[in-house]
């Protein structure tokens, strides 16, 4: 069976639970359905008027967790075209399960009498049984409770609606048979208002998603991955997400860390992937898992980005006292990337992923000619992360007064060196990975941006990448690879699709690296993207003349979703440096965005609130005490108290 679409779905998330529907609003089959913790709680859910379904109209998102969905009806015997009976439906999701309020709005001159009935049920299927298109009824496992107000049994109503008035009854679904999880508060007051309000759209839209996508493990918080198929912890997407919104402050990073510290390899298993020092790919529980290993450590990627993360978390602010108890975190996952032989490189085992990196699909590594890179695999930006890993992790360690600085730092320098031999290809750009043979893996690929700003690449080296990335760059953002590669396909997964994650990193790369106008282009073509999938962007999409949703990507995703605040960085040029008590603005200059303001900017223990012109002028209103606010060339910012 194939996996279901979404693409048409209305998705209200308040994790760890989801509703999906199509736009009428009812639950048919396929992917429909509320979820909590990756099981099916509710799988069907028709509403009829009598003994007829609504005609739908409209239907749109009030925010991450809830929708309207708006259908019409003409009274019985009536051949005009003007309804008569308006069904609205207001869904609100909740953490336990939600809630469904319906409203029968009598548009006529005269009273009507109607019957009102609901179809409720539930298969109790797991995610993963859905995920791969053969959900069928489970062994429950569970319990649910649904509820009515004014109660039915039955859930049927006769109803008698005078003329120009309405009617209601509330549907509640809760799961039933676990903890209460409380619906917590919004934990971001990021905003910005500026000329090009499609900025302001997609930033509103992604700190909500990024709300709603927040789980715990005990006191720590981290990023879910997205809704509905990947509403778990995971290893590199919870800590790019956190990564790309730090804009939204610490906390996030610094539970991210601690939740994934805590499960940190310990022993070498070939069934999982676990190796000591290791970093999870993700985690599952038992009755929702797809093929993989509950706990699976398939991931080349997340242990490098664990120590960054942690370093980009103390530069915004992350407690001495927090950063020093997982510094022998740190110290491990170190000791893991120094263990290779040569390159940081995977071989696909038999009941794990394929590939090991972001491009996780079997065929998203693959030569120019269209050939599957055969493992094992050292990718490129995995060889970037390491050697940013290995800056940070000697600054963490000086900082704390431990050893082994000298070390990393040397260990980094000759990685840079070995790369430079290795990767580049001879038409002057960085291969996406050597195979198991040392050749180069030949595509041109998105997987480039991610060695900007990480200090791998000289200045000309950064140079020749920005120019190829402008070359991948699609009107909507970045394509995972270049058209002119033989597998390229703007609607795959990972060989010609744009993510909009993957493109913010290339722009905050860009914009380290002092490409101001490509990085200005890829804000623009984010923009246009948000426009498009009404500023929710999709996990991906095909970005060619128009943005094309692919059917089966998760809308919200949270490092999707994370590309918002992490344009404000760009525009402002922000380097935060919490412990060295500045923090530094580079405006881009002219703005893509016109004049904008940022407030509720979260750094340190406190939030900033900061303007710029559209010229670039930048005004800083208030921050966090204690800091030094400058400019890229030294200079003291315009401070306002205004």
């Amino acid at each position: 069976m194939a996996q279901p679409y979404l693409h048409d779905h209305v998705a209200c998330v308040a994790a760890p639970a989801t509703w999906l529907s199509g736009p009428s609003g009812q639950l048919t089959g396929g992917a429909d359905g509320l979820y909590v913790n990756d099981r099916r709680v509710l799988s069907r859910l028709v509403v009829t008027v009598d003994g007829r379904e609504p005609v739908p109209v409209t239907a749109r998102r009030a925010g991450a967790s809830s929708a309207v969905f708006v259908g019409v009806l003409r009274e019985l015997g009536d051949d005009g075209p003007d309804p008569t009976v308006t069904l609205t439906r207001r869904r609100l999701v909740e953490p336990n399960g939600g809630t469904e309020t319906i409203t029968l709005a009598n548009a006529s001159h005269q009273t009507l009498t109607v019957s009102l009935e609901v179809e409720a049920s539930t298969d109790y299927a797991g995610m993963g049984a859905i995920k791969d298109g053969v959900a069928a009824a489970a062994e429950d496992g569970m319990t649910v409770s649904y509820e009515s107000v004014p109660a039915s049994p039955d859930f049927r109503w006769e109803v008698t609606i005078p003329p120009r008035e309405s009617w209601s009854v509330e549907l509640r679904f809760t799961r039933t048979d676990g903890p209460p999880v409380a619906r917590s508060k919004r934990f971001s007051t990021l905003r910005v208002s500026a000329d090009d309000r499609r900025l302001d759209a997609l930033v509103r839209a992604g700190v909500q998603d990024l709300d709603a996508l927040r789980l715990a493990d005990g006191e720590d918080v981290y990023y879910t991955a997205g809704s509905p198929w990947y509403l778990t912890l995971f290893g590199r997407d919870s800590l790019w997400s956190a990564r790309l919104g730090l804009p939204l402050g610490h906390d996030v990073a610094a539970g991210t860390l601690r939740a994934l510290a805590k499960r940190q390899g310990v022993k070498h298993d070939p069934d999982t992937d676990e190796e000591p020092g290791k970093i999870l790919h993700e985690v599952r529980p038992p009755d929702a898992t797809y093929f993989l290993p509950p706990v699976y450590y398939g991931t080349v990627d997340a242990t490098a980005l664990f120590v960054s993360t942690l370093a980009d978390a103390y530069r915004w602010g992350m407690s001495r006292l927090a950063v020093e108890a997982l510094l022998d975190s740190v110290e491990r996952a170190m000791e893991w990337l120094a263990g290779h032989d040569g390159f940081i490189a995977y071989q696909s085992s038999a009941k794990g992923l394929t590939n090991h990196g972001w491009k996780d699909s079997g065929d998203g590594v693959q030569h120019a000619d269209g050939r599957l890179a055969a493992g094992p695999l050292a990718l490129s930006e995995v060889q970037a992360y390491a050697y940013r890993a290995a800056v940070d992790a000697a600054w963490l360690l000086e900082s704390f007064g431990r050893e082994g600085g000298d070390r990393w730092r040397a260990w980094g320098a000759d990685l840079a060196e070995r790369f430079r031999a290795a990767f580049w290809c001879p038409g002057g750009y960085p291969a996406i990975a050597l195979d198991g043979t040392g050749q180069q893996v030949d595509s041109i690929a998105s997987n480039m941006g991610h060695l900007l700003g990480t200090g791998l690449l000289s200045a000309a080296e950064s140079a020749a990448v920005a120019g190829r990335l402008a070359e991948l760059r699609s009107p909507f953002g970045i394509r995972t690879v270049a058209p002119s590669s033989a597998g390229y396909n703007a609607l795959s997964y990972h060989l010609g699709s744009v993510w909009p994650h993957d493109t913010a990193i290339a722009l905050l790369g860009l914009v380290r690296d002092g490409h101001a106008g490509e990085a200005a282009a890829v804000i623009r073509a984010l923009l246009d993207a948000g426009e498009r999938f009404d500023y929710r962007l999709p996990e991906l999409y095909g970005g060619d003349d128009l943005p094309t949703p692919y059917p089966a990507s998760c809308r919200p995703q949270a490092w999707a979703a994370a590309a918002g605040p992490a344009i404000l960085t760009a525009l402002l040029g922000l380097d935060a440096d919490v412990p060295g008590g500045r923090i530094t603005f580079d405006p881009m200059t002219p703005s893509p965005v016109g004049a904008f303001r940022v407030r509720g900017l979260k750094i340190g223990e406190g939030e900033l609130d900061v303007s710029v012109t559209a010229a670039g002028a930048l005004t800083v209103h208030n921050g966090p005490v204690g800091v030094v606010f400058l400019m890229a060339d030294g200079s003291p910012a315009a401070i306002s108290k205004a």
